[in-house]
């Protein structure tokens, strides 16, 4: 393993003295490496002109596979090492406020042993750069070079407080909404759009107080400010508590989607595997709630 370590490392830096710096040796010690492995093979692997270090064709056949040994060894002891510390799961914060905290303890019940962190940010994700082992993300699935497994899609339509219902202005029909409140969440779909689906006529949709994020919205909703447009997933507990209700049952469909994500070569971690699994039956919990059914348009 010695002797393959330091043919890699000289092959990739073309150098027996980088190696030899990479692998904290002596430079004579690398060189005795290689020497003993090139007399092991029956074979010279570097040619040595005028300082020069090349590989020979032999060496070139070599290193591909020593590389890819060295690198399945390297992620099989970091995924051993990773056993004791938590999997770090970022999602966009209210996504964890509203849908994922109320089930944590469900993942307890279920993986006792599977410690997650959250990391709460709506940042564009970046694992190269992020101290991230896995995110559930917002959009079309288009992340180049991870692995993204649809989660759950997403449906868009008003919510209120229950008490907005036997108001003075009750609300039977979607025009009834000029007479109420219009909360705006910062999302792709608008009142705009829901509205002109609906077939409402004589409401403003630009009115109302606008919120950064949806629990921010559905909070006002929940406290009878007004009317909010809400996003399906984010507002499934709230209608099953009945803190929330939906004066109107049909949805607008949301352009994005809910997506777990992750490295390509972490996909089937067990740790990940399990977390991955217990979404899905969460999601399939969710969506078979009555709460939760739509009327199409």
């Amino acid at each position: 393993m010695n002797a393959l370590r330091a043919f890699e490392a000289a092959a990739r830096h073309s150098s027996f003295t980088k190696a030899a710096a990479e692998l904290n040796v002596t430079q004579a010690a690398i060189s005795h490496q290689v020497k003993g492995l090139e007399e092991r093979l029956g074979e010279a692997l570097f040619r040595r002109n005028n300082r020069v270090l090349e590989l020979t064709e032999q060496g070139r056949a070599l290193l591909p596979d020593v590389t890819a040994a060295l690198d399945l060894l390297a992620a099989a002891t970091d995924r051993f090492a990773a056993r004791d510390r938590p999997l770090v799961l970022t999602v966009l914060p209210s996504f964890a406020a509203k849908w994922l905290l109320p089930r944590l303890r469900n993942l307890r019940e279920r993986h006792p042993n599977l410690e997650v962190k959250l990391d709460t940010s709506d940042d564009v994700l970046d694992f190269a750069l992020d101290d991230v082992d896995v995110a559930i993300r917002y959009g079309k699935g288009n992340w180049p070079d991870l692995a993204a497994e649809h989660l759950m899609d997403e449906e868009v339509f008003p919510v209120c407080a229950p008490e907005l219902l036997t108001s003075p202005a009750p609300l039977k029909h979607p025009n009834d909404l000029r007479h109420h409140v219009l909360l705006h969440d910062r999302m792709n779909e608008t009142w705009a759009m829901w509205l002109k689906a609906a077939g409402a006529r004589g409401v403003n949709p630009d009115r109302g107080p606008a919120f950064t994020h949806s629990a921010m919205v559905l909070a006002a909703a929940i406290d009878g400010l007004g009317v909010a447009l809400a996003r399906g997933p984010l507002v499934a507990d709230d209608l099953a508590a009945g803190r929330l209700v939906r004066p109107f049952q049909a949805a607008l469909p949301a352009r994005g989607s809910y997506f777990f994500v992750c490295r390509p070569s972490e996909a089937e971690e067990p740790r990940v595997v399990a977390l991955r699994d217990w979404l899905r039956a969460e999601v399939a919990a969710m969506t078979a709630s009555p709460a939760f059914v739509s009327e199409d348009w």
